[in-house]
């Protein structure tokens, strides 16, 4: 078994498609549909992971579909809603200069021009105009994810994002 942190989680199973197995997948992939894509993937709750082979991986409609061998019924299917899926993170490329994956935002300080600090990454979501962070700290920020007008700069290796941003707000 890996570490926590060499595990990172692309979707999760939300549901059951058809009768013979398969599942409706919500995903986190940009696109959604490149969770397709990686081989192996693992199902995991609560930390403990499996490695499954998937048999169908395709968009259906607004959402995704995937079959994994080995879970031929429905009621084989059923018992894995709500497991994660992930990937172990040596399979994923190397982001180009400047781009980052989200999953290694989390958990980076930040604090503003000033040195002010106000929390951790806790995690992002998107919006329609822009995604967003969620900062943790002795509050809860919603913080946009611009690059150049609010985040002045990432520090991977400082565990640091430095912010233009007004604290009180």
């Amino acid at each position: 078994m890996a570490a926590a942190d060499s595990w990172v989680v692309l979707g999760r199973v939300a549901g059951l498609w058809g009768v013979r197995g398969g599942l409706k997948i919500w995903s986190d992939t940009q696109p959604r549909a490149a969770i397709c894509r990686y081989r192996p993937l693992f199902l995991g709750r609560d930390g403990q992971w499996r490695e499954v082979v998937p048999v169908l991986g395709r968009e259906q409609g607004k959402g995704i579909v995937m079959q994994f061998d080995g879970v031929e019924d429905r009621d084989a299917a059923a018992a894995l809603i709500g497991c994660e899926i992930a990937i172990r993170r040596e399979q994923l490329p190397a982001p180009a200069p400047g781009e980052y994956y989200w999953t290694d935002l989390v958990g980076l300080r930040v604090e503003t021009l000033d040195g002010i600090e106000l929390g951790h990454v806790d995690h992002l979501f998107e919006t329609g105009s822009n995604d967003v962070i969620v900062v943790r700290g002795e509050r809860e920020r919603l913080i946009p994810f611009l690059r150049g007008s609010v985040i002045q700069d990432i520090d991977l290796e400082a565990g640091r994002m430095r912010v233009d941003w007004d604290p009180d707000f």
